[in-house]
């Protein structure tokens, strides 16, 4: 990272020249030159850690740590999530899935079905865990019925994106409403009633049309298909596995907020072991070795197949998990050269309603450095003092937080890990996943901000 001592010189005008035009580049290097997206990435982030004026000796820092801590959150999680994937989906489990959900819900329901299967998965589950787990079952339900992968892949990932970004306990929110002073309640109640209609509209309706415009071949993610086993495991075995790790999630995420309530004291050892099965890299595991006993081991399978299946699992996601760290490493680089503070200061005092500042300031933060959290976080402390100032009702302190969280959702791309991330699990190339992950995106952006003031107008 940048010295102490060091202070970025250039004003927010010539920061974003050199943001957009660090973008236009990565586009044209990847979209017209075939350059590698690994590699387009990393010469960008170089180039414009010097052009930000970044000091010479601390670039490659920079570089490495925002490579090294977006691969702290992402390789383990895809890693991990791959291999419980294949175990399911070798098994005979995804497709047994699959065959209930189409069963129960008819095949013109199975998107909406996946959709809301995604939904309850994900109010304890982070946007990237819930949806390795998920792609099984995703690519079981489109291998069965035919058609686009996009029209499962899309309500499924839509639905993990709307409960991350707008119901706690994920910690945008979570941040926000501690730093606005809104009831973390009145949070989880209100951002419910924004995430489930923006889902169906943004994720399930467009994932439909989308699915019709592009057509998509499952991708081999999780390793080729082999021959259907003979006895494939019960629907409640393949429940139990995929369910094994959200409850342990859930469990560590609930003594997370019965600490800091102060029900629960922290310190005792039996809290935080509890807490350290149930962080999402360990639930993974626990998982993944459940799965290899039950859908392999319990199945006749030799230790040496297994071994070899979860070996198979790896090699498909190391393109995935080393395009997202290179693009945790470009967003690094915007935020290390001061483009974050730069907006800060140009758009602290625009005049605009808090709700509608916090919306505008929160996207364009979203959009110049690509984390939502830090463009939640960031203009939740910006907006801070305003809203402290103002007489607004519980509910419109809500509203706020909801707001901020839609900015903090718009437009993701190129410096987005989650572009990454989705665009390689779908098997899309980068025009194919701005046209629909981050249009998508940019609605679900837009509609949570229409509700979240309408909420906040008539409060």
């Amino acid at each position: 990272m940048p010295p102490e001592d060091w202070e970025q010189t250039l004003g927010a005008g010539p920061l974003l020249g050199i943001a957009a035009a660090a973008i236009a580049l990565l586009l044209f290097l990847i979209i017209r030159l075939r350059l590698h997206a690994f590699l387009a990435l990393i010469l960008v982030s170089l180039l414009t850690a010097f052009a930000t004026g970044v000091p010479a000796g601390s670039v490659v820092d920079v570089l490495t740590s925002g490579f090294g801590t977006t691969l702290g959150s992402v390789a383990l999680l895809v890693g991990l999530g791959a291999m419980l994937g294949r175990m399911v989906e070798t098994s005979g489990g995804a497709a047994v899935m699959a065959e209930t959900l189409v069963g129960r819900f008819g095949e013109k329901r199975a998107p909406l079905a996946l959709g809301i299967a995604s939904l309850i998965f994900g109010f304890p589950i982070f946007f990237d865990a819930g949806l390795v787990v998920m792609l099984p079952i995703v690519f079981a339900v489109a291998r069965r019925l035919g058609g686009s992968v996009l029209t499962f892949g899309l309500p499924t990932a839509g639905a993990f994106s709307v409960m991350h970004v707008f119901v706690p306990p994920h910690p945008g929110p979570v941040a926000a409403s501690e730093l606005l002073g809104a009831d973390p309640g009145m949070v989880i109640l209100l951002g419910l009633v924004v995430a489930l209609p923006t889902w169906y509209v943004s994720s399930y309706l467009y994932g439909l049309w989308a699915g019709r415009r592009w057509q998509l071949p499952v991708p081999e993610l999780l390793g080729t298909q082999e021959e259907e086993p003979d006895n494939p495991p019960g629907l409640g075995t393949v429940l139990g596995v995929l369910l094994l790790p959200l409850v342990l999630i859930f469990v560590n995420t609930g003594l997370d907020t019965l600490r800091s309530a102060g029900v629960v004291d922290g310190d005792q050892a039996w809290v935080q072991v509890a807490r350290a099965i149930g962080s999402t890299p360990v639930a993974l595991l626990i998982a993944v070795l459940v799965a290899a006993w039950v859908m392999g081991a319990r199945r006749g399978r030799d230790k040496t197949t297994i071994e070899r299946l979860l070996e198979s699992s790896l090699g498909p996601v190391c393109s995935v998990i080393l395009i997202t760290g290179a693009g945790g490493m470009f967003g690094a680089v915007l935020r290390a050269s001061g483009i974050g503070a730069a907006l800060e200061d140009a758009l602290g005092d625009i005049g605009l309603p808090v709700i509608v500042a916090g919306f505008l300031i929160s996207t364009v933060l979203r959009i110049a450095q690509g984390s939502a959290t830090v463009a939640l976080i960031t203009t939740a402390g910006l907006i801070q003092p305003a809203v402290a100032s103002g007489d607004f009702t519980a509910v419109q302190l809500a509203a706020i937080v909801l707001a901020v969280a839609a900015g903090s959702v718009m437009a993701s791309h190129v410096n987005d890990s989650g572009f990454w991330l989705v665009g390689r699990f779908f098997g899309m190339d980068v025009r194919t996943t701005l046209r629909t992950w981050t249009v998508m995106e940019t609605i679900i952006g837009t509609m949570g901000f229409a509700i979240a003031f309408l909420i906040f107008s008539i409060a």
